[in-house]
């Protein structure tokens, strides 16, 4: 358990250091991103489907390149062509998803008031459990992320561009391409026009093949995901934290209109739990970014410095018992623990 609380208490001790909100020093992120790359990147057996993975890093190798486009997730399929081809294994594949992770992780956090309490709220969860644990999904967050950066900067054909990069990773992310319709202003009627092709174009491309598939074993077959419960809460506390103070919110962010229909996206999951618990997971997986937006924003919203600072302590302590919590009870904690890592194998 030892190296996710360095993690957390790395990232923890950048908060303090990063005064009055400041990005902090350059060396610190280049540090830290570097220690992602070498904990995520170099994981050895960490993870419940390490063994997939291996599967996918052979099926690449034994494909022509020409190939990995009719395969499924073919960005994903790519890059464990490109590691296979270099002789990298299942390693090199994994250190190049978790460079564009972090690359993602780090252009978000970056754009908020406080990045380094940005990234102390997103290494329980999204970085210890989701990019060590679901690749292709840490993937595909890592492009939503930046792609969610592009849209709050109004700049709708980056955003699209994004997602279209995620959905190679994993076909769910074309979940996100409709949030750009929520982009107003002049010219709405070209930016939706923009918004429902590619969403329908990347549907062609990705799902519509497997549509039926998904729809009998997400929805039909009524799959239950362990912790979805969970797992969509953690979204729905930001969403009704950011609804309660939406008007201070607005003001002091007048381009975070997004957020306040993510922030509904959130809570519309909870009756989806019922009715399809596993999808609905998938759904919440792309919601994320909202506890990170939020809990980073928050403080920033509080007239008074010994608020913002017991705000700042209360929510890096909340998430320390997030970790807490899911290290010793979650169900498939055992597959992380003991972390091991290739350059110690």
């Amino acid at each position: 358990m030892i190296p996710y609380w360095l993690l957390f208490l790395f990232a923890s001790g950048a908060v303090l250091g990063a005064h009055g909100g400041r990005q902090g020093r350059w060396w610190v992120w280049w540090t830290f991103g570097a220690v992602l790359l070498l904990v995520v990147g170099l994981r050895d057996h960490v993870g419940c489907d390490w063994l997939a993975y291996e599967f996918y890093l052979e099926r690449a190798a034994r494909s022509d390149f020409s190939e990995l486009w009719a395969l499924s997730d073919p960005g994903y399929q790519l890059t464990n062509w490109i590691s296979a081809q270099l002789g990298w294994g299942v390693y090199g594949n994994n250190v190049l998803c978790a460079l564009i992770f972090t690359i993602g992780l780090f252009v978000f956090s970056r754009q908020q008031p406080l990045p380094w309490l940005a990234v102390a709220v997103a290494v329980p969860y999204l970085v210890i459990v989701v990019s060590m644990g679901y690749t292709r999904q840490a993937v595909a967050l890592g492009f939503v992320f930046w792609a969610l950066t592009a849209l709050e900067s109004r700049n709708l054909r980056r955003y699209l561009l994004l997602v279209a990069l995620a959905t190679l990773f994993h076909k769910t992310a074309v979940l996100m391409i409709p949030l750009g319709l929520f982009l107003f202003g002049r010219g709405w009627a070209a930016r939706a026009f923009a918004v429902v092709s590619v969403g329908l174009g990347l549907w062609a491309a990705f799902l519509a093949d497997y549509q039926d598939t998904l729809w009998e074993n997400y929805v039909q077959a009524a799959m239950i995901s362990q912790g979805a419960t969970i797992r969509v809460m953690m979204n729905v506390v930001p969403a009704l934290v950011l609804l309660v103070f939406w008007n201070r919110w607005k003001a002091a962010f007048p381009q975070s209109r997004i957020w306040f229909w993510m922030a509904l996206a959130a809570i519309a999951c909870v009756p989806l739990l019922t009715q399809a618990s596993t999808a609905t997971d998938r759904i919440a997986l792309y919601l994320t970014p909202l506890q990170v937006v939020v809990f980073s924003r928050l403080p920033v919203l509080a007239t008074a410095s010994a608020t913002r600072n017991v705000l700042v302590a209360a929510i890096i302590l909340g998430y320390g018992l997030v970790l807490f919590v899911w290290l010793n009870f979650a169900r498939h904690a055992y597959c992380w623990i003991p972390y091991q890592n290739h350059l110690f194998g």
